[in-house]
């Protein structure tokens, strides 16, 4: 398929201090997984219609750990 969408370097470096920190397990790659879920979202398609390019399994698992993780760090107080 050859128009998928690719995040660019220049885009990767400006959302590199968002991304967690490895904890023994390696890393998926994170422009993969990244770029697939902004293709499903911008796409309007279900995770299953995804492009096996981006790994499908990754994308889900990774927005699923993201979005736990920045909701428990959103229900932090803020002083």
């Amino acid at each position: 398929m050859s128009n998928l969408y690719w995040l660019t370097d220049a885009q990767m470096e400006r959302l590199k201090p968002f991304f967690p920190k490895s904890h023994g397990k390696p890393r998926v790659d994170d422009r993969r997984v990244l770029s697939g879920i902004i293709f499903i979202n911008r796409n309007g398609l279900r995770w299953c219609d995804a492009p096996k390019e981006y790994g499908a399994r990754d994308m889900q698992g990774r927005l699923m750990i993201w979005m736990r993780m920045y909701a428990a760090e959103a229900e932090k107080p803020q002083f």
